[in-house]
């Protein structure tokens, strides 16, 4: 195995064999917590960088916009890198450009600083250290309990950004809002030599199989490698001429638009318009997070055991119901936590069974990749929701019609889902 890639403990992968997969695992799980900390940071500091330098909330707001624009957008390109240059070395690097530019923040006077810092170098880190990663970790570490492994990292991406949210408001809103980036900043670079003494690029480099393989059938070699910006649009072709590839777009851009464009960017805005403070309000994103670690992980496990397909439909169907109910509920403590605790259940359980078609579709080399070009449409509807939430709440003074539309698009994404043809056993792409 080459010296680069072995981890300083060759003992620990001697003695655990195939299941060192779970302890990489284990190390991912954490740079996906922390970096969807930094994601969330932006959202409080708006306050606190009005006060303290005078910027307008439009400025604030376009430096998240940009941070949300390179996250969606980086996941393709960074798949194909981690295939071209290295997993390590991708995400070693995603993390070293995630902790400075939050760090740097801390020292910046300018706006073009904050465009910068939480702008475009945190959306670019953040974007190569997101779900992509995940399903790149799964495909590549696991036969066997793919659909638990990719839950398990899933549920902390989400669940990252749903706690990180009151912890880093408090920070914040402490007197001195540097204390929030510096807690992001120091907590990824305690990653950083974790990563590298812990997380080979392959399996192969420390002398194993993924987890579940078969010794006597050991995986197909990897392609030979091509350009970044051919093997990232090389697949986005070919997965575009599939139906499979736009339903799954379409319905993975609902999830997006039901997820953190609305209810993570205007319930704590709509809880207020019923005089539920924002610290509460955060609590109850806090409570979605907790449940959705349960939820994704669970998803996961049932991913491995049941048609990915039915339970798209299963779990689109329910967000669509419960997102039209929420409006007309009397925002009691006790209505509201049965709502965070649902929907914490079903946040981002999409993400696995997702992820399960794909592969079967596109098959374990094109996946990652196409699976980034499908988070990209979740990214855009949840742009699209953000954007959407406050403009009807603007002209129509509630966000009532906001919440009953996307329990639409819920509904349709369930009924869109079982249109879904998965790749017959030739392995040729479904032309569904």
């Amino acid at each position: 195995m080459p010296s680069s890639a072995r981890p300083v403990n060759t003992s620990l992968v001697s003695r655990l064999g195939q299941r060192y997969a779970f302890v990489v695992v284990g190390v991912i799980f954490f740079c996906l917590l922390f970096s969807a900390g930094l994601r969330a940071t932006p959202s409080v500091l708006l306050d606190p960088l009005q006060q303290s330098f005078g910027w307008s909330r439009a400025t604030i707001s376009l430096a998240a916009a940009i941070g949300i624009f390179f996250y969606g957008m980086v996941g393709p390109f960074a798949a194909a890198a981690m295939d071209h240059f290295g997993l390590r070395r991708v995400l070693l690097g995603a993390l070293i450009v995630m902790a400075a530019s939050s760090a740097a923040s801390a020292y910046m006077t300018q706006t073009w600083h904050l465009i910068a810092l939480w702008g475009i170098f945190s959306g670019i880190g953040s974007g190569a250290v997101a779900t992509v990663l995940g399903a790149t970790i799964a495909n590549r570490w696991f036969v066997k309990h793919r659909g638990l492994a990719m839950g398990i990292l899933t549920a902390s991406t989400a669940t990252g950004n749903l706690i990180f949210l009151p912890l880093l408001a408090g920070l914040a809103s402490s007197g001195d809002w540097t204390r929030a980036v510096w807690a992001v900043a120091i907590a990824i670079v305690v990653m950083v030599p974790l990563v590298w003494l812990l997380v080979p690029g392959l399996p192969a480099d420390v002398g194993l199989l993924p987890y579940g393989s078969d010794p006597a059938d050991p995986p197909a070699p990897a392609a030979p490698r091509t350009g970044l910006i051919a093997a990232t649009f090389g697949a986005l072709r070919r997965a575009s001429r599939t139906r499979a590839f736009w339903f799954l777009f379409a319905t993975f851009w609902v999830c997006g638009f039901t997820t953190n464009g609305l209810v993570g960017t205007h319930l704590i805005a709509m809880c207020g318009d019923h005089g539920i403070a924002p610290v509460q309000a955060a609590g109850l994103l806090a409570l979605m997070g907790v449940f959705d670690l349960v939820g994704t992980t669970a998803s996961g496990w049932l991913t491995d055991r049941y048609d990915p397909r039915k339970l798209l439909f299963v779990y689109y169907g329910l967000r669509g119901i419960s997102l039209m109910l929420l409006p007309y509920t009397d925002f009691s403590l006790y209505s509201l936590s049965i709502f965070a605790v649902f929907y914490g259940l079903d946040w981002i359980a999409t993400v696995p069974p997702t992820l399960r078609l794909a592969t079967d579709i596109f098959g374990d080399r094109d996946a990652p990749v196409v699976f980034g070009w499908i988070v990209a449409g979740h990214q855009i509807g949840a742009a699209t929701a953000a954007w959407m939430g406050g403009f009807v709440r603007e002209v129509s003074g509630s966000y009532l019609m906001a919440f009953v539309l996307s329990g639409a698009t819920g509904i349709l994404a369930a009924v869109i889902a079982l249109m879904i043809k998965r790749r017959p056993a030739t392995g040729e792409l479904a032309m569904a």
